[in-house]
């Protein structure tokens, strides 16, 4: 069954530095508009939950958001896991300015590699 998920990391500035359409499903531009407003629109409630709860998924600092149609709660959560620890090699670069545009083809491949691997 084709699935689908767009991931996106969002700066402490709400904004977008990074974003992908990972799913298996056949990719529509019509959805990848309709999935980038979902997610900015759900960004608005992670930003006032963020606020309320001292939870470790909802600080104010960059966000990784996957908007996604499966139940794989452990896959999603070695996702995330894997890509934070690529997003921290990324900000460790001295030639990476924080808050800029994550344009990086190694970070793309590997991303789209793990969303193969357990979404």
């Amino acid at each position: 069954m084709a699935s689908t998920a767009c991931f996106i990391i969002v700066s402490r500035n709400d904004i977008p530095i990074y974003e992908a359409e990972v799913g298996s499903a056949i990719k529509k531009e019509e959805a990848a508009h309709q999935h980038q407003f979902i997610l900015h629109a759900a960004l608005d409630i992670v930003q006032d939950l963020a606020w309320t709860t001292s939870a470790m998924f909802l600080k104010s600092t960059d966000r990784l958001m996957l908007l996604h149609d499966s139940r794989n709660e452990d896959g999603i959560k070695s996702f995330f896991q894997e890509v934070h620890e690529l997003y921290i090699k990324i900000l460790l670069n001295p030639l990476y300015l924080p808050g800029s545009r994550i344009t990086s083809a190694h970070f793309d491949t590997k991303v789209r590699a793990l969303a193969r691997r357990y979404l």
